[in-house]
Formats: structure tokens, C-alpha cells, sequence
């Protein structure tokens, strides 16, 4: 990963951290906890793609079960983050533009859903039974409802802010891009040159001398420079 990814996803991550710890884990509603750690995750997926997201996936769950209050196995909440980053990575738009928030919103949904039920099966794996006593049910349902909500406040400000700082070409490109066809449409057909403000005679007349001048210097034997 460049510098710059790992600069920017680690101060995301952390702040996500903060913010969810101390403030919407406070809010006691009911159900499952909006986790902006895992919206932070998707941003970044979604932008830099599997590989990217998973790694970043991984430190964000790292700290997430370091985090206190610490109430699970470490590692565990690291391995849910670190699947599904390079799940939510491979699908990446391939020109790296979202044509629609129905994508991401599917994304999200599918995370909140997917990572509630991979974290559920980690911890009966390891002996937690947690989930069977809150009902699983409920939690898949408000755990998609809460971060659905909250998704379109944090996930596309987030990804304009990683391919800002990526220094994404695409912007670039798309600038270049119009500016070659908006010089192309002026010059061709018309005669006209940007600058120049010669009409298509004129530059009938200017090719015309041009080329006298090379057959005079080819008969002459002069290299023209």
C-alpha cells in the first residue's frame, strides 16, 4: 500500500473507533450498534479495492477488538473486517466512478448482515453464545437498519476523500479528455486554429508556401531544420 493510503485509512479508522466507542455505543438503542468501522472499511474498499481492504480491514478489526471495553477473543472482529474488505473490494467499479447509490447501499447491506453472522459464527466457534441469548434476528435486522441509515453520511464523503488523496487521475483524465475532443471539434472542418483566428483559406495559402519552400530546399540539396 502507498504512504498516503496507509496515512489517511489508519486516522479514518481510528476516528471511526473513537466515535463509535464513545459516542454511538452510548446511545443504547436497540439491537445492534451502528458501526461506522465497518462503513469506514467499505469506503476504503470500494476505492482502493480487495487487497487494499482487506489489509485495511484487518487493522481496523485489530483495534476494534483491542478497543476497550474489550469483551471477545482479539483477532476476532479483525478477521470479520479483514473478509469482508476484500469481499466489499472485488466489487470495485473497474473506471472507479459509481454510477449510483443503489451499489453501495447493497454493499453496505450486505456487510452489516454478513459481518453480524461471520461474527456470530467466530464466537460459537470459540465457545460465545452471546448472540443466541440477544436473538440473532434482531440484531441482522437493526445492524442492517442502523448502518443503511448512516451509510450515506459517512461512505461517499469518505471515498471522494481516499481518491483525493490517492490522486486519483480520474478527474484528470475525464478534464483531458474533454479538452482534446473541444479542440478537436474547433480545429476540424473548420480551418480554424486556437490562437491563430485563421480562416480555412488562409491556412490553405500557409500549407501552399510551406510547401514551395521544402521542394525548393529538397532541389537545393539544403537539410532543413
Amino acid at each position: 500500500m502507498r504512504f498516503n493510503r496507509i496515512l489517511l485509512s489508519s486516522t479514518l479508522v481510528v476516528v471511526a473507533l473513537v466515535l463509535q466507542v464513545s459516542v454511538l455505543a452510548r446511545l443504547h438503542l436497540p439491537g445492534a450498534v451502528p458501526d461506522l468501522v465497518l462503513l469506514t472499511v467499505l469506503a476504503f474498499a470500494l476505492v482502493y479495492g480487495h487487497v487494499s481492504g482487506a489489509l485495511i480491514g484487518f487493522g481496523a478489526g485489530l483495534l476494534a477488538d483491542l478497543a476497550p471495553p474489550a469483551d471477545h477473543a482479539a483477532g476476532r472482529y479483525a478477521l470479520v473486517l479483514c473478509v469482508i474488505g476484500y469481499l466489499a473490494g472485488l466489487v470495485k467499479p473497474e473506471n472507479g466512478q459509481v454510477k449510483s447509490a443503489s451499489g453501495p447501499m447493497a454493499v453496505v447491506v450486505a456487510a452489516a448482515i454478513g459481518s453480524t453472522l461471520l461474527y456470530a459464527g467466530v464466537g460459537a466457534l470459540v465457545g460465545d453464545t452471546a448472540a443466541r441469548h440477544v436473538g440473532l434476528p434482531g440484531l441482522l435486522f437493526t445492524a442492517a437498519l442502523y448502518d443503511l441509515l448512516l451509510a450515506p453520511f459517512v461512505v461517499p464523503g469518505l471515498m471522494a476523500l481516499a481518491r483525493r488523496a490517492d490522486n486519483d487521475p480520474l478527474e484528470a483524465n475525464s478534464a483531458a479528455k474533454a479538452t482534446d475532443i473541444s479542440s478537436g471539434w474547433l480545429s476540424s472542418g473548420t480551418g480554424l486554429r486556437i490562437g491563430g483566428r485563421r480562416g480555412g483559406l488562409g491556412g490553405l495559402k500557409v500549407r501552399a508556401a510551406r510547401a514551395r519552400v521544402a521542394r525548393a530546399g529538397r532541389i537545393k540539396g539544403v537539410k532543413r531544420l
